[in-house]
């Protein structure tokens, strides 16, 4: 049996009208070539009567949240406020190398035949990106930072962050220096915000981040602001100490 299928999927969020799930990482969101249960897959054999559309997308090696709508008023609604850039993304992610909070500006186009994002200049590009970097732990070989996408263009996020020179760790497609044995990449989909459409309350998903050691190390450094050895580093790592919420765009920790 593929490990896939021992893959669990949480539910962070659900009403008559939407369900945000967790996607864990190598779980592909839409059935594909490979035959791997995916998450539609998993979600049309939970609510047979129901299923449940996809609103947004994450790519395969990636992990947190999903959106999904039950019917088309919800589903019509939710794509408008995606298209409009009204519902708040977060994503976390672990970066090779001491990268400072920065706003990334790039213009990319979609390269379908090697199924990648370049980075091109202005006058050859589709559109500017811009990702919002706040960094928020660092060390001698990894960084954590929270991103947040203005847009959502293809591999938006691992092209702009490769094109910084500090790929996403794993993800060696955009430069990465070694893959991890799963194949995953150290980018999670954290949170999703908004209004919703039809109840109009306010919605916050947040999905729990990944368990590795080095995620956690990252993590508890970051929340509790105190000096840290990173698992799996190869000296001392300093981690920034301070509140993470104070750092301003364009500094580097202290």
């Amino acid at each position: 049996m593929n490990s896939i299928d021992h893959m669990e999927v949480e539910d962070l969020f659900e009403d008559p009208y939407l369900l945000i799930v967790h996607k864990p990482a190598g779980m592909p969101v839409q059935p594909d070539l490979t035959g791997d249960r995916s998450l539609q897959e998993v979600l049309s054999a939970r609510f047979p009567l129901r299923p449940p559309v996809l609103v947004n997308r994450l790519d395969r090696p990636v992990s947190g949240a999903v959106l999904f709508a039950y019917d088309e008023q919800a589903l019509a609604a939710m794509n408008k406020a995606f298209r409009e850039r009204i519902v708040d993304k977060v994503y976390w992610a672990i970066v090779e190398g001491r990268m400072g909070s920065s706003v990334l500006q790039h213009h990319t186009v979609h390269d379908k035949r090697s199924f990648k994002s370049r980075i091109v200049s202005g006058k050859d590009g589709d559109r500017e990106l811009v990702l919002h970097v706040r960094s928020l732990a660092d060390g001698d070989r990894y960084t954590l930072v929270e991103l947040r996408p203005e847009g959502g263009a293809f591999h938006q996020i691992r092209a702009q962050l490769g094109a910084s020179g500090h790929p996403i760790k794993g993800d060696v497609k955009y430069g990465a220096r070694r893959g991890e044995k799963d194949r995953s990449i150290a980018l999670h989909a954290r949170s999703l915000g908004f209004v919703h459409p039809l109840t109009h309350r306010a919605v916050l998903a947040q999905a729990p981040a990944p368990r590795s050691p080095l995620w956690r190390t990252l993590l508890d450094a970051a929340e509790e602001g105190r000096t840290e050895h990173v698992a799996g580093s190869r000296n001392d790592t300093r981690i920034f100490s301070g509140d993470p919420d104070r750092l301003s765009p364009g500094s580097d920790p202290p």
